[in-house]
C-alpha cells in the first residue's frame, strides 16, 4: 500500500473494468508515471465538448457561492473560477457519469475503482493577465494516498504560451507544499499557531520557481479542443495569464481519487470546504464522493 509521504510506489493493476478503453497506451502510463503529467491527444469527442460548453453557460449565468473573479492590474478580462457544481449542472454530472473521464482516471492510476472527487472550472477570458500562482494539488483536500489524479480539458485552443506549466518530476519529490490562494498567491493560513511549527516538517512553501524558470524542467503543450492534461494532484504547476484579445481559455478540470485514497485532516480550512462527513483514515466513497467507476 502506498503511504502519505515520500516517494511512492508504482501501481500496476489492471483497472480496466467492464467497458476497456483504449484511450491510455502504456506509453502514456510510464509518461504519467515517471513525469507526473501526460498529454492525452483527442479523447473527448465533440459531443462532450459541446455538452460541457453548454454547462459552463449554466455555470456563468449562476455561479455558486464559491465563484471567484480574480483580476491583476490593467486587466480588461477577468480569471473565473468556480467549483463543485455537478450536482446541479446536469452537464457536468453527465461528463462525469458518462464521458471517458473516468475509465481514463482508472488506467492513469491503476485503480479497479475510481471516485469522482470534484470538478472545477477555470476561465481566462482574452485579456487577462491573472496569472495562476505555482502549486500543486493535494495539500489542498483532505486526502492522503498515491492514486489521485486532475484532469485539465480545454474548450477552447489554447497555445503553449498559455498553458498551464508543469514541473517534470515533481511528484516524486517526496515533498508537500502549503497552498497558495489563487487571489494574492499567499499561502494559506493556519488554523492553529501552534500548528504552523508542527506542519512545518512535512509543508513548505513552494519554491519561486517564476523566478528560477531555468532551474526546472518545465513541461506544457500547444492544446486543441479534445485534448486533456492528465496529471498527479502532487505534480506542481503554475499557468501565466491569456493575453489573447479574441479567444478565451475555458478549461473543465476534474478530481479523481483511486483505491488507496484516505480522508485526512489539513492545518488549514481545505478548499473547496466539503468532507462528506468522513473521518481520518476513511475511505474517500461516500454519497459526496461517489463511485463511478467501474459503472454499475
Amino acid at each position: 500500500t502506498a503511504t502519505a509521504m515520500g516517494h511512492q510506489p508504482v501501481f500496476r493493476g489492471s483497472a480496466m473494468g467492464a467497458e476497456q478503453s483504449t484511450l491510455v497506451s502504456s506509453e502514456h502510463l510510464e509518461v504519467f508515471q515517471r513525469n507526473g503529467v501526460v498529454c492525452l491527444r483527442q479523447v473527448f469527442d465533440q459531443k462532450w465538448l459541446d455538452l460541457v460548453a453548454v454547462g459552463i453557460a449554466r455555470n456563468l449565468s449562476a455561479p455558486s457561492a464559491y465563484a471567484q473573479h480574480l483580476k491583476a492590474g490593467g486587466d480588461t478580462g477577468r480569471f473565473f473560477g468556480d467549483y463543485c457544481n455537478w450536482r446541479r449542472i446536469q452537464e457536468f454530472r453527465a461528463f462525469v457519469y458518462d464521458s471517458p473521464a473516468a475509465a481514463l482516471a482508472a488506467q492513469l492510476m491503476s485503480s479497479e475503482k475510481v471516485i469522482f472527487y470534484h470538478e472545477h472550472l477555470l476561465i481566462k477570458e482574452p485579456g487577462t493577465q491573472k496569472e495562476t500562482p505555482w502549486h500543486h494539488d493535494q495539500p489542498y483536500y483532505p486526502i492522503d494516498g498515491w492514486q489521485v489524479c486532475s484532469m485539465w480539458m480545454p474548450l477552447d485552443p489554447v497555445p503553449r504560451t498559455t498553458c498551464v506549466q508543469f514541473v517534470k518530476g515533481s511528484h516524486r519529490w517526496g515533498r508537500w507544499f502549503v497552498p497558495r490562494n489563487f487571489n494574492d498567491a499567499r499561502n494559506y493560513p493556519f488554523k492553529d499557531p501552534c500548528e504552523r511549527h508542527s506542519a512545518g516538517a512535512r509543508f513548505e512553501t513552494v519554491p519561486d520557481i517564476a523566478g528560477h524558470r531555468e532551474d526546472y524542467d518545465l513541461l506544457s503543450w500547444d492544446l486543441t479542443p479534445g485534448d486533456c492534461l492528465a496529471f498527479h494532484m502532487r505534480t506542481l504547476h503554475g499557468a501565466l495569464g491569456n493575453p489573447s484579445l479574441t479567444t478565451s481559455r475555458r478549461v473543465l478540470a476534474t478530481r479523481w481519487v483511486g483505491d488507496d485514497a484516505r480522508f485526512t485532516e489539513r492545518p488549514w480550512e481545505i478548499s473547496p470546504p466539503i468532507t462528506g462527513g468522513l473521518r481520518p483514515g476513511e475511505h474517500m466513497a461516500c454519497e459526496e464522493f461517489p463511485v463511478v467507476w467501474p459503472r454499475g
